[in-house]
């Protein structure tokens, strides 16, 4: 029984690691909602349960590297913002460039779930092999000129010009010539997820 009592009394109260542990909860919280997301989106997300993502924020669980790695992938911010003070009211994002098909992507969106952003810069992808996926599309061409496959259309755009589609329909797009072609792509998984047109009222 001495076991289990040592064990209550092995941490002072006034240890720094408890508290800078203490106040990961709050800040938690604070950068999920910052950013709109759900305790849900952050679930999906991350593949940790809406009840364990709740009581670390109320400080019922105790932080682990194994929860804590994933939220901050998630967030796509540095594990230290997590568990050290971030800095309030700096909406700033500090993308970082990630290379997926050959392509130079940078996420513009920090919260999981919901809409997302991307500059994307696009060299020679080779042969068009259009693809068909859940979601809704929205591009815009910064310079460059991109070459558009979507179903029966196969269309270039120039800088300043703009693409919607729903990504159900096989679709592809590259460069229109050698030169790479540099893009801002919003992207929901849900069609209706992106207004981008204005109504007019009648």
């Amino acid at each position: 029984m001495s076991g289990h009592h040592m064990s209550d009394d092995a941490t002072p109260a006034d240890d720094p690691t408890d508290e800078v542990l203490d106040k990961v909860g709050e800040r938690l919280r604070h950068i999920r909602t910052s950013r709109g997301a759900t305790l849900a989106d952050l679930a999906a997300a991350t593949g940790i349960s809406k009840s364990t993502l709740s009581r670390l924020e109320s400080g019922q669980r105790r932080p682990s590297l194994e929860l804590l790695l994933p939220i901050a992938r998630a967030h796509r911010v540095p594990l230290d913002e997590l568990v050290g003070a971030p800095p309030v009211g700096d909406p700033r994002i500090r993308p970082v460039p990630v290379r997926r098909n050959g392509m130079t992507v940078l996420p513009l969106t920090q919260q999981p779930g919901g809409l997302q952003a991307f500059k994307m810069i696009i060299p020679d992808r080779g042969e068009p092999d259009p693809r068909t996926h859940t979601g809704y599309e929205w591009l815009y061409v910064l310079s460059g000129r991109l070459r558009l496959i979507l179903a029966d259309h196969d269309v270039v755009l120039a800088a300043g010009e703009a693409a919607e589609f729903d990504t159900r329909l096989p679709h592809w797009f590259g460069p229109a010539g050698p030169e790479p072609v540099e893009i801002l792509s919003l992207f929901g998984k849900q069609g209706e997820q992106i207004h981008m047109r204005t109504r007019r009222k009648d």
